[in-house]
């Protein structure tokens, strides 16, 4: 008999010891990432102090991506990327699929984080509408953490290319504002 009570007398120890050093915030496990980004281009046909509707800068892509990931410590993060592309001024549609990875250029995070990501993955050709190929993909941005919870916004800049076509011999190079929202 004593020695089960000492047994769970000491399981319950460990159990209540481990529960109070838990960190109210987390810095590792899996997260959601949903962004939206768009590529700007400039109007050719704007001109100045003209009465027109036309503006200087016009978007000419627009991307929509899901991430789900892992993230390994507060500054590392890989993730699976599932993507929809469509340039509008080319009518070209895209479906990447690529696997990512982010880090943290700063070692103390606290409210915001500056990162660099790198992405590579395949152009699936669902149908005749999308191309087929490869992606690269290269981005720098900052990360800032909601002060209620784990959550985080993210903004920057990504530089993507697309090879496709046969024999993947056509190109298509873009650098794209993006905004995301990563559930944690």
């Amino acid at each position: 008999m004593k020695p089960t009570f000492l047994a769970i007398l000491t399981l319950l120890f460990v159990t209540t010891s481990s529960f109070s050093q838990t960190d109210s915030k987390n810095t590792s496990g899996l997260f959601y990432k949903f962004s939206i980004a768009t590529t700007l281009s400039i109007n050719e046909s704007y001109v100045a102090f003209d009465d027109s509707d036309e503006t200087l800068i016009n978007p000419s892509a627009l991307f929509v991506n899901n991430t789900l990931g892992f993230q390994f410590d507060k500054r590392t993060s890989i993730g699976l990327n599932l993507e929809y592309n469509w340039h509008s001024q080319q009518g070209l549609h895209f479906i990447p699929a690529y696997l990512s990875f982010q880090h943290s250029l700063n070692k103390n995070i606290e409210h915001a984080a500056f990162f660099a990501r790198f992405g590579y993955g395949t152009l699936l050709g669902i149908s005749n509408d999308f191309e087929k190929g490869n992606l690269y993909k290269f981005g720098l941005g900052g990360q800032f953490f909601l002060e209620s919870n784990d959550n985080s916004i993210l903004i920057g800049l990504d530089f993507t290319r697309k090879r496709f076509g046969y024999k993947t011999l056509d190109g298509l190079s873009s650098v794209s504002i993006f905004l995301e929202f990563m559930i944690f």
